[in-house]
């Protein structure tokens, strides 16, 4: 869909054009056929932060990152360096990243092997551009971050699948 403002491509479900910053609302998407393609369209996000996010230190050893991932039985966390988020840690990084060579790298810091340039969301945003964004960039997990831009959930395939089925039984 392109802005009615600037005509600039944006993807669906955002709240303001990239390029010219103006607002979006409902009327210029295409209207809803079903209540699933409404509540993709009008939910925000905001609604996957009760559960919070696993957060680790950049320091810690790979070996026991990956330990916390299957206690924990999740498949991310976000890595923390002075207070800030500085990547996130997923089961990814473990399978491309680490793979057969546990024993080499099991005592290297996670910040060798995790992802840094690292994708976020704010609470507003529309589960459909969450969504389409994940789609995008190849995500299976995106961390949501509070107006103070502090992680306060993560956003991941999981949770969307429970979601859908949600609002389909709805």
């Amino acid at each position: 869909m392109d802005c009615p403002y600037c005509e600039h491509p944006v993807i669906e479900g955002a709240d303001h054009c990239d390029e010219c910053g103006l607002p979006l609302d409902d009327r210029s998407l295409p209207p809803p056929q079903n209540a699933v393609e409404l509540a993709l369209l009008t939910d925000r996000i905001s609604q996957f932060e009760g559960k919070r996010p696993l957060l680790i230190s950049a320091s810690l050893p790979v070996r026991e990152a990956i330990k916390l991932l299957a206690l924990n039985n999740i498949g991310s966390m976000l890595v923390i360096d002075k207070g800030e988020m500085v990547g996130i840690f997923t089961e990814r990084d473990v399978l491309l990243k680490v793979a057969d060579n546990l024993a080499e790298f099991g005592d290297k810091p996670v910040r060798q092997f995790m992802t840094s340039q690292v994708e976020s969301l704010p609470t507003t945003a529309k589960v459909a551009f969450a969504l389409h964004r994940m789609d995008l960039g190849g995500y299976r997990h995106v961390p949501i971050l509070n107006e103070n831009g502090r992680p306060v959930g993560i956003f991941s395939i999981r949770e969307m699948l429970r979601y859908l089925t949600r609002v389909m039984t709805e």
